[in-house]
């Protein structure tokens, strides 16, 4: 072999490929991916001992992470609760389990229809992990739906009445009046009663007439926890001053787009219905701010799905709404008030979609919780 052909056997540097190095690729902090689940987690020891949750589980619950860790679950959702029964279920089998529609009920956290899924991990199975889904959001975007149905079905009859129906009052008083002239006292009074009853018709026509304003609202930054704070000062110096408000608000949270005028009697209409409902003796209504993740809406006008992350609740420990109640709560003319109009939450529901939010409850004896959620300002000033 000679040295030609030596030369050409020996391999080009310029064609040798070299490795690249490997980069370390990074891995996420296992909190930070709880964290930005939107369901609840939660780990227990075989001793039903709460090791770990996610904040959607503390939002779930009604309980920080410092007050649930180290604690027994049962202390928080009841010893008699359904999550037992898959736990025992899911320590005995060794696998995973699932339960759908499975109801769960507690004074802390309300009525809840959720789906559980529960799993063991760790070394020696020593960690069962709880997942839970809350079914019913889909039930509560079908009830925004009626809700706003109901507003914008309202919103032709109130202009219709109010043009058909004023101007003949308005009529019928004068008429009274002049008959009152030469009426004897027996007389009188029934042209009294006329003019009462027509005045009575008038302002609930005017109270109608609330519904076919379309004018657009006009947004400006809304600071929440000022409305509420002159809603309670309100309630208590008048038709709360047998109840206890409590507040329960998140300081941080940001401000809201939106009327603070019609947010104000929103809120405020919501306390009065509450203090309505709450005992003689012992009532209590709870106002909580809080910020909440996920939630999002196709909202009429707007393109995409809004996110809805500020929520205002309203809680009373009166006796709740009944069942057959429940589904038309929004719809006009239903109260269960003796002489109530039925026109109040009619009315919330329309400035609330108006506002691009929702409104929703949940109610059972002695705790009714209505929901109502927001916008909020982004960076550049917008919703």
């Amino acid at each position: 072999m000679n040295a030609t052909s030596l030369r050409r056997r020996r391999p080009r540097a310029e064609a040798m490929i070299v490795p690249a190095p490997r980069t370390a690729t990074t891995v996420p902090d296992a909190a930070l991916l709880l964290a930005a689940l939107p369901n609840a987690v939660v780990a227990l020891d075989r001793d039903g001992i709460v090791r770990s949750v996610n904040p959607a589980a503390e939002q779930f619950i009604g309980a920080g992470a410092s007050a649930l860790t180290g604690h027994a679950l049962a202390d928080f959702v009841g010893p008699q609760s359904q999550i037992f029964t898959l736990t025992d279920a899911v320590w005995r089998s060794g696998g995973s389990i699932a339960e759908y529609d499975v109801v769960l009920e507690h004074p802390r956290f309300g009525v809840r229809t959720v789906t559980i899924e529960g799993t063991l991990v760790g070394e020696g199975a020593d960690l069962l992990v709880l997942t839970l889904h809350e079914r019913s959001m889909a039930d509560k975007m079908d009830r925004q739906l009626t809700h706003r149905n109901a507003a914008r079905s309202i919103t032709a009859m109130a202009a219709m009445l109010a043009h058909e129906v004023k101007n003949p009052l308005s009529g019928i008083r004068g008429a009274a009046q002049l008959l009152e002239q030469d009426a004897d006292a027996a007389g009188r009074e029934l042209t009294q009663l006329i003019c009462d009853e027509t005045d009575r018709i008038v302002a609930l026509l005017d109270r109608m007439e609330a519904f076919s304003d379309h004018t657009p609202i006009q947004h400006s930054e809304v600071n929440i926890h000022e409305v509420l704070d002159r809603v309670r000062k309100i309630a208590q110096t008048g038709f709360a001053r047998h109840v206890r408000v409590a507040e329960e608000y998140d300081p941080s949270l940001p401000p809201v787009p939106g009327d603070r005028d019609l947010l104000l009697q929103v809120f405020l209409n919501l306390v009065k219905n509450a203090a309505e409902a709450t005992p003689p003796q012992g009532g209590e209504i709870v106002l909580t701010t809080a910020y909440r993740h996920g939630l999002r809406l196709a909202v009429p006008g707007h393109t995409g799905r809004r996110h809805l992350p500020f929520m205002v609740s309203i809680t009373d420990n009166g006796g709740g709404i009944p069942d057959d109640m429940k589904p038309h709560l929004f719809d006009p003319f239903v109260t269960t008030k003796r002489n109530g109009t039925g026109l109040g939450l009619a009315l919330v529901a329309k400035v609330i979609g108006d506002h691009g939010g929702v409104i929703e409850f949940d109610s059972q004896p002695r705790r009714t919780v209505f929901r109502v959620f927001l916008p909020v300002l982004s960076a550049s000033g917008g919703a």
